[in-house]
């Protein structure tokens, strides 16, 4: 987790003041305040913390651009001067090789734009080695088949790697062996917290529809409460408990020939509706849910002082908890004697709250006094919006020169038009549709226009103004690629506050990349206990990449698509 040179060890970039000769005199380049000096006893991550924060500070700019004001604000210019002839002529595939770090045909890097590249990359978390399809297989054959109903091939790999029991890794095999069908299994994630603390009860928060949760119940024999703040997602999900519970009943009295390798318990979890609130003390954290529902006031899953309703200690977990429902749940966490450990992915971190708020309630970001205390920590909207970004599925576009790369030049010449109409009008948030790429842009245009309120007949569409912004796509492409540089950076770094958080707190905790970010964007997990954590991560990290080809098998058409399915597409995934 440790960086292995700071950025001021990295080449083109001094330690210290960094001045305009970094960038060759560029607007883009921004100076840093002066960082505190570093002390012996910081650790790594507080060290990994403050690196991070000297390179947002240095390329803020290009941080925190927008890009549809690409030919409004003209971002372009703005770059360094020595970067911008080998962007403007760089290829897609070369773009990719920036961006992976993996090289390009035949593309020759100024040495500042390769020691950027390098430092965020460096800076950042590694995200663990992305295989395979750039999609997820349409279903999970280590899921059992009622688990998969009515979940979506993204989620189902999500709660089969936070959750799963999966054939151990064996050091003395050879490559490419094959485990015995009948090997022992070997308890992954949740289900080692589970063991290393002595605690059968998972509280699982953010539900939804229960996907997790009836997994970690039917799937893993534990007892779960699963806490959900919209009443109709709680319904729901005790419709599909109840559907599988039939089911269940139906095969016992057929019997089958071959019985799955691990049959489902008939234990449903308990479903609660209702909403974290962040200032509670943390044996009366439950709100009512919204909307509110015919449903009595719900208990508290922690129950009283010590532990949970059965007077037990319980684990906590939420599979992308959105905005500041992450924070909320790791201060409960920290706050709450009940809960022994918690597992957690987060998500959209632009909704995350960086202002002050009420009292009682914690900032989304910085949570740590650590981050907080550095100069410069400050993310802006736009950043922290970038770090929701799907990296490995730009790169993968880059690639293969997807047409989904104009949607950007699209919007950014549909704002230039806008404004030139009406400069009151700007970043009005329009989305003229999930296929844009496939259109021309006048038709485009003549989908997107109307939405700003203006009429397409009154903006001129093939002017020369307009044809010159098209021509541009591939600048706008290259500065695409220098912000999702970035964007692991930020994300480094939200994680890193949270980190940063629990071990002020005194627990033990560590980030584990546990899904594979083709098709699962968000794939840290932040998992913290009151006790050391080696026996639960060990092979942990070893048994994700062995099984991480052959785990999530096609089935292909073995099992059409339930209720609730469709077919993932590639987009701005959590």
């Amino acid at each position: 987790m440790s960086t292995s040179q700071g950025i001021g060890d990295m080449p083109g970039i001094p330690a210290g003041p960094v001045t305009s000769r970094v960038l060759g005199g560029a607007a883009m380049a921004a100076t840093p305040p002066p960082t505190p000096h570093l002390h012996l006893e910081q650790s790594p991550e507080q060290r990994r913390a403050a690196d991070i924060i000297r390179l947002l500070t240095l390329y803020r700019p290009l941080l925190d651009a927008f890009v549809i004001d690409f030919f409004t604000d003209g971002l372009w210019a703005q770059l360094p001067p020595a970067w911008q002839p080998t962007l403007a002529s760089a290829s897609p595939v070369q773009l990719a090789g920036l961006l992976g770090g993996r090289g390009g045909p035949g593309a020759a890097w100024p040495l500042s734009l390769l020691a950027f590249a390098a430092a965020a990359r460096a800076l950042a978390f590694p995200r663990g080695c992305p295989r395979g399809s750039l999609r997820p297989p349409c279903q999970s054959s280590h899921l059992h088949p009622l688990l998969r109903r009515h979940v979506k091939p993204k989620k189902q790999h999500e709660i089969q790697r936070l959750g799963k029991v999966s054939t151990p890794p064996n050091p003395l095999r050879p490559p490419n062996f094959s485990q015995p069908p009948n090997s022992p299994p070997s308890p992954q994630l949740l289900k080692r917290l589970s063991q290393a603390t002595g605690c059968e009860h998972v509280v699982d928060i953010g539900a939804g529809q229960g996907h997790l949760s009836r997994f970690l119940a039917f799937g893993l024999g534990l007892s779960v409460t699963a806490v959900e703040s919209d009443g109709r997602l709680v319904g729901l999900a005790e419709r599909f408990d109840q559907e599988l519970l039939r089911e269940l009943g139906k095969n016992k009295g057929l019997g089958h020939k071959r019985p799955p390798p691990h049959p489902l318990t008939p234990r449903a979890p308990q479903h609660v509706a209702g909403r974290l609130d962040p200032a509670a003390p943390w044996g009366e954290f439950l709100l009512p849910p919204n909307p509110p529902g015919p449903r009595p006031t719900a208990r508290n899953p922690l129950g009283g002082p010590g532990g949970s309703e059965d007077g037990e200690q319980v684990l906590v977990t939420g599979l992308h908890a959105c905005g500041d429902l992450s924070p909320a749940l790791l201060c409960h966490f920290a706050r709450s004697p009940a809960v022994a450990a918690v597992a957690l992915v987060g998500c959209c971190y632009m909704k995350l709250s960086t202002t002050p708020q009420p009292p009682g309630c914690p900032l989304g970001y910085p949570l740590s006094t650590s981050v907080a205390a550095l100069p410069g920590h400050q993310l802006s909207y736009r950043a922290r919006e970038a770090a929701c970004h799907a990296l490995e599925e730009y790169e993968g576009r880059l690639r293969g020169g997807s047409p989904h790369l104009r949607a950007h030049c699209y919007r950014a010449v549909l704002e230039s038009l806008i404004r030139a109409t009406d400069p009151a009008k700007r970043h009005l948030g329009l989305q003229p549709g999930r296929k844009a790429h496939t259109l021309s842009f006048p038709q485009y245009a003549h989908l997107g226009l109307p939405l700003a309120g203006l009429d397409p007949a009154g903006v001129l569409l093939d002017s020369g103004a307009v044809g010159a912004m098209l021509e541009q796509q591939h600048k706008v492409v290259a500065f695409c690629t220098l912000g999702q540089l970035l964007a692991p950076a930020v994300e480094t770094l939200i994680l890193l506050d949270r980190l940063l958080y629990l071990r002020e707190q005194g627990f033990h905790c560590a980030l584990v990349p546990l899904f594979n970010p083709r098709f699962s964007p968000r794939n840290l997990v932040l998992v913290a206990a009151r006790t050391p954590l080696a026996t639960v991560l060990a092979g942990l990290d070893k048994d994700s990449e062995d099984r991480d080809i052959s785990e999530d098998e096609d089935l292909g058409e073995a099992e059409s698509p339930r209720e609730g399915q469709s077919p993932h597409s590639p987009g701005h995934t959590p």
